[in-house]
């Protein structure tokens, strides 16, 4: 492999492992958020009790993602130094903007949560909070619309003199409507993540405490069964109807996407069906046989009618799809000889497992919310495993949609806008940094090692913490009328309760 393979292959795997984090901490800020105004509100201590123990789990996630994610941008300087400064002054503004108002909006609000407890009024500590939850939602936003601008490049104008793309409108970049189309649909994603995970563990534990009261003291059996009832059964519910919400705004958002997709970027609508040919009202395949290396060797087996017209333009007949093989050779006559097809094996089944993987979540939901019916908590042993078992799905899906995004746009770093300005396009081979390929090759195994080390750390940590479950000693929040007086000009003892 030369240096752009080795770099595609670094840029790809520390991109799909910090995307694995970032869902859950876009989704699970608000429901902590939610959890804690119900305590708020009601005074239940369980919701205190479930505010802390889904933090912790929040901050092992964010810790990790921050550490993964600041690489990220610095691989913008080390591996494709080419593609940042063409489209360093536009591409760099949302990133500004994302470390600047996003990244410290929610580090400092997270710290004031962190140590805030029992230290700041209620209300002012709910704040926090919220303050974080808007936070991670609108660094996301900011991320997206850097992004956005290398799917369908806007509010920039070419510089021939400097060949550099150059930024002519920050409201028309923060607007585009790609980045207007992607947002929503990612911050769904992540609803259904975390409303999964919470679900999932609060699922887990309900059967767990069933199932132990049985054989347990009857002190013993009513506390369990209590914590089953009043604590996770609320905080089962809850996340189970954030995650059929999340489903619904995913079906509409994705459908939004799909609808641009085939505007401004039609071959990686065809690469997603492995659409060879163009053809009028084209079947949706679910199922094909063939490497997708080779167009003709495609066969497509199980097929649904009227699907992929309506995707494309909201009608199930008279829709023509462009074909990839009719698409190269336009690109080529319009951009030049070389190979504009993506790779069809990878766009073909990561767009099928985006949609296949989020059945996990929506089969916990419909199990879940039956089971929980009328006060019930449920004791079946099935359904424990399938709580565990639905976990990892929304976060498979999100990175399977995010790699199809990427793929897809291939072989441009920055795709050319049908309608924008003609010399705003950026090949990834264009793009690449200049460097030996054994010094990628040493960075790729570097981080390579280093992020699964630290995925190792991830998931002992948050297995450790979920199986521990909420500890006895949140069972009574902080408040004015339970702190023991203080000495005069006694400091307060820091809690290190996360």
């Amino acid at each position: 492999m030369d240096t752009l393979d080795v770099s595609r292959w670094q840029f790809g795997i520390t991109t799909v492992y910090h995307f694995i984090l970032v869902p859950l901490t876009i989704g699970l800020a608000p429901l902590i958020a939610a959890m804690q105004t119900m305590w708020v509100i009601t005074g239940k201590a369980h919701w205190y009790r479930l505010t802390k123990f889904f933090g912790k789990l929040f901050l092992i996630n964010f810790a990790l993602g921050v550490a993964t994610g600041i690489v990220q941008e610095f691989q913008f300087g080390m591996n494709w130094s080419e593609y940042s400064r063409f489209v360093g002054d536009v591409f760099g503004a949302p990133l500004a903007l994302e470390g600047l108002v996003a990244f410290f909006l929610e580090s400092t609000f997270l710290g004031l949560w962190i140590f805030g407890w029992g230290r700041l009024p209620k209300l002012v500590h709910l704040a926090t909070i919220w303050l974080v939850a808007v936070g991670v939602n609108a660094s996301a936003y900011f991320i997206i619309a850097a992004n956005s601008f290398m799917q369908h490049p806007v509010g920039a104008t070419y510089n021939p003199d400097t060949g550099r793309a150059e930024l002519t409108s920050i409201w028309a970049l923060l607007t585009n409507n790609t980045a207007m189309a992607a947002f929503p649909h990612a911050v769904a994603g992540a609803f259904l993540t975390a409303g999964t995970f919470v679900a999932g563990i609060s699922g887990w534990w309900m059967v767990r405490n069933m199932r132990r009261a049985r054989t347990a003291t009857a002190p013993e059996a009513a506390k369990l069964e209590g914590d089953a009832r009043s604590m996770f059964r609320p905080a089962a519910r809850l996340s189970l109807l954030v995650v059929i919400a999340a489903g619904v705004g995913l079906v509409y958002t994705g459908d939004v996407q799909g609808k641009l997709m085939f505007e401004q970027q039609p071959m990686k609508m065809a690469s997603a069906e492995s659409l060879c040919h163009t053809a009028t009202d084209p079947d949706f395949s679910i199922l094909t046989v063939g490497t997708h290396n080779n167009c003709d060797g495609v066969k497509h087996v199980l097929e649904v009618p009227f699907v992929l017209s309506y995707l494309a333009e909201g009608e199930f007949t008279g829709v023509t799809l462009q074909g990839v093989e009719d698409l190269q050779a336009q690109y080529e006559e319009q951009f030049g000889p070389g190979n504009y097809r993506p790779n069809l094996f990878v766009t073909y089944w990561s767009f099928r497992a985006m949609i296949g993987l989020a059945a996990g979540s929506a089969l916990l939901a419909v199990a879940g919310l039956w089971l929980t019916r009328g006060n019930r908590v449920p004791d079946q042993k099935w359904f424990s495993w399938l709580s565990i078992a639905a976990i990892p799905t929304p976060f498979l899906a999100n990175s399977a949609g995010w790699i199809f995004t990427e793929m897809g746009r291939q072989p441009w770093v920055v795709a050319p806008n049908p309608t924008g300005v003609d010399m705003i396009r950026l090949t990834v081979d264009q793009g690449v940094s200049h460097h030996s390929v054994w010094t990628v090759w040493f960075s790729l195994i570097t981080f390579t090692l280093l992020y699964g080390a630290l995925g190792v750390v991830w998931f002992m940590l948050i297995r450790r913490y979920a199986v521990e479950g909420p500890l006895e000693h949140d069972a009574h929040p902080p408040g004015d009328d339970d702190e023991e007086p203080e000495e005069p000009g006694t400091p307060k003892q820091l809690s290190f309760a996360y």
